[in-house]
């Protein structure tokens, strides 16, 4: 800021020359992406909600973005390069950044950083993650109601909590509509591979699967239920809703936006502090894409009528009575799945067949 100068002409008159103070520099944000913003699905939501934080704040934010970034050495390297380059606030968007992040948050005590899907925290860095396991209760409900074959696929990415939650929740909301349904999980051990994700899809439609659901990034699974025909499945992270009416027949969408514009706002105030974040539906964090006339009316109707409840905070996706895979008690009857077991969530429920890799 510049100062104000006085100048003094004769003995009685003071003239106060008043300069225009600068505008502060516009805090800078930093985002990076493990697929490209153009994913269709996971990265580019991500990167479309941070196009409107960007937007709320005008020429007060600087936004700078590195897509495709591998997790481990290579996202190292690429935050310590944006916190070198002056990055205020740091938005790390993919479980596997975790350590990177808190790495380079050791080297860099005055940059703040938000972790995605995470669950380590430090002075400087915080996590944040929705409840996805919430949407994928609906989807499970359509699927074993829509399933014609009793067979429904699932395409896996890695065998972590967020993931294993997805996968009980929605085998535990198809069963209960279906007692006959069997789901079969494929695990590819990648976010984002189109051509791994679509492999994935073609040998569960071989096996007989009429219903696909995805803990993946691209629209390819999508794209070969299309093809198959008579096959449905759901957007993931995005409505991808270009595969509307069907097969896409809903979709789980992470609205990031206003966590993002929030946390923004935070360390503009000078108030933010290092925390964890975990909402769902109830929150606006998860959101539910249009139903689709493919749905029959029924389905669609309790479907909706879950979302209400769930965001209502009157029914949890993990009620019991519920047993662990080997026919061990896990919750009885009316008791409700703690946030501590379900973020640390290694097993599969009864029901579910197949090992989780290591």
């Amino acid at each position: 800021m510049r100062s104000l100068t006085t100048w003094l002409s004769g003995v009685a008159m003071a003239t106060v020359l008043a300069i225009p103070a600068y505008a502060a520099d516009p805090l800078k944000v930093g985002f990076i992406y493990v697929g490209s913003i153009k994913d269709g699905g996971w990265s580019q939501h991500h990167h479309e909600s941070a196009m409107k934080m960007k937007e709320h704040f005008g020429d007060s934010v600087e936004l700078i973005e590195q897509e495709s970034v591998p997790e481990g050495a290579d996202a190292e390297r690429v935050l310590t390069q944006m916190s070198l380059s002056g990055a205020d606030l740091i938005f790390t968007t993919s479980f596997g950044f975790m350590d990177p992040t808190l790495n380079v948050a050791k080297k860099f005590p005055n940059v703040k950083f938000e972790h995605a899907t995470g669950y380590k925290t430090a002075e400087n860095v915080s996590n944040y993650s929705a409840r996805f396991y919430e949407g994928r209760a609906i989807e499970g409900l359509i699927a074993g109601n829509m399933t014609s074959s009793n067979k429904i696929g699932y395409i896996a990415s890695f065998p972590i909590p967020e993931v294993i939650r997805g996968i009980n929740a929605s085998y535990i909301h198809a069963a209960k509509v279906n007692p006959e349904v069997e789901m079969r999980v494929v695990w590819i051990s990648t976010w984002f591979d189109p051509a791994k994700e679509a492999d994935a899809a073609t040998a569960l439609i071989e096996q007989g699967a009429d219903v696909i659901l995805q803990h993946t990034d691209s629209t390819a699974p999508l794209a070969v239920a299309e093809k198959a025909g008579n096959v449905i499945g759901f957007g993931q992270a995005a409505d991808m809703i270009e595969y509307a009416p069907s097969p896409r027949v809903t979709s789980i969408i992470d609205n990031w936006a206003p966590y993002y514009i929030a946390r923004v706002q935070d360390v503009i105030d000078g108030t933010w502090e290092a925390e964890s974040t975990w909402d769902g539906i109830g929150a606006g964090m998860v959101q539910m894409g249009e139903i689709t006339d493919a749905v029959p009316e029924q389905v669609a109707m309790e479907a909706r009528a879950m979302i209400d409840s769930i965001a209502s905070g009157t029914y949890h996706p993990f009620t019991g009575p519920l047993n662990k895979q080997d026919g061990s008690v896990w919750l009885a009857e009316g008791e409700v799945a703690d946030d501590a077991t379900l973020g640390g969530m290694n097993f599969y429920v009864e029901g579910l067949t197949g090992d989780i890799p290591n």
